[in-house]
């Protein structure tokens, strides 16, 4: 998975999913072999010439300019996170690390402080590869009830949302739009790859889902690209029926996500919730950082 191809992949991926109609050129009638831009029509729309995109598609120039990839992203049609996602990758070719496991992700002590105090509202902290890191009580009843409380504590047992999401049944079914959250799952994991091409845990993730799964192997390959921050979903909990949350991400950019889940005030939603909350044992202990908080 190196930036390389990685670069190359989405260009190519990306062309072949544009149709010349989406694009504005005129096919005249003709009959394709292949659905999708040609290259020297997407050089054109994009201002480069036909020899220097295909250099680029094939991993060979390591010098495009900012200017040259606005230009190339204006006639991919891509969105603002897809175009910051073509430049993470090119940046990545300029600059190649060799791949290393980082050190383990550590909950910050101000992050356990909010995830401590939103006791009334399901909250998990999750780190830059969907580990979850720590939860409070009814953040795990919602999203994972039948896994240990304590599992976020060690490294080795450290529940892992995009694994669980692929692979866990229990969770999958508690989705409605189960395809919908994956694709969010996985446009959320190429976003962080782009941007932590080093990662070796990363990679090892992605290959794993890949192997485990055709449904994440096929997303994967889609090369699409969605941030995580707010989204709606339905979902079916084993203990409280149906429910709407609203999932929203709270980040700073420079440490692990706090994911809370709420709902509409006075809706059978917020019920539901609270009939959970009644269920879950309560404690007066923290959310569980235990010994992975960091000393700020």
């Amino acid at each position: 998975m190196n930036g390389k191809s990685r670069l190359g992949e989405l260009l190519r991926m990306r062309r072949s999913q544009l149709r010349p109609e989406e694009a504005g050129v005129s096919t005249y009638g003709e009959r394709r072999r292949v659905p999708g831009l040609r290259r020297e029509e997407l050089a054109l729309l994009a201002g480069v010439s036909t020899s220097y995109y295909t250099r680029l598609e094939q991993g060979q120039s390591l010098s495009a300019s900012a200017a040259v990839l606005d230009a190339i992203a204006g006639a991919l049609r891509l969105d603002e996170p897809e175009r910051r996602h073509l430049h993470d990758l090119a940046k990545v070719d300029r600059n190649r690390k060799p791949g290393r496991r980082p050190a383990p992700e550590r909950v910050p002590s101000a992050t356990a402080q909010l995830v401590d105090v939103l006791a009334d509202v399901p909250a998990i902290v999750l780190g830059r590869r969907s580990d979850v890191l720590a939860w409070n009580h009814l953040g795990h009843a919602l999203f994972a009830g039948h896994l240990d409380f304590g599992a976020p504590d060690l490294p080795a047992r450290r529940p892992n949302m995009a694994r669980l999401v692929f692979l866990d049944c229990h969770v999958r079914d508690m989705y409605e739009d189960w395809p919908g959250k994956a694709k969010a799952v996985v446009g959320n994991l190429r976003l962080v790859a782009g941007r932590h091409p080093e990662d070796a845990a990363l990679h090892a993730l992605v290959g794993e889902l890949s192997a485990k799964s055709p449904e994440f192997a096929s997303m994967w390959a889609d090369h699409r690209v969605k941030p995580c921050s707010v989204a709606t979903y339905e979902m079916r909990h084993p203990l409280v029926g149906s429910l709407t949350v609203i999932q929203q991400t709270l980040s700073d950019g420079t440490g692990p996500n706090v994911v809370v889940a709420t709902t509409e005030p006075g809706s059978s939603s917020r019920a539901a919730l609270d009939l959970l909350a009644q269920a879950t044992t309560q404690t007066t202990a923290p959310a569980r950082i235990g010994h992975q908080v960091a000393t700020d």
